[in-house]
């Protein structure tokens, strides 16, 4: 809606200029709440991978004690029933 008065064109531009503004003030608050939900995500992703990566050294430290008390126990049954033939042979 063109105008001939200055000083209404002048408003209509300064109302302009302020929408813009505030668009782009609405955007970059958006933008930063983003970027915050994603900082968030990292951080809980870098929190679940240290718990995981515990839970997994905790595993592989009870796998190789399973793994040492088998060759134990193992050892200990040869050694048994090598004493048993050696009292059957007799």
């Amino acid at each position: 809606m063109p105008t001939d008065n200055p000083v209404d064109a002048a408003l209509i531009a300064l109302r302009q200029a302020v929408t813009g503004l505030e668009n782009a003030v609405d955007v970059r608050f958006e933008m930063a709440r983003e970027g915050r939900e994603v900082e968030g995500e990292v951080r809980r992703v870098h929190a679940d991978r240290a718990r995981l990566a515990q839970e997994l050294d905790e595993s592989q430290f009870r796998a190789n004690r399973l793994e040492e008390v088998n060759r134990e126990v193992s050892r200990r049954l040869v050694t048994a029933m090598e004493t048993i033939r050696a009292v059957l042979d007799r």
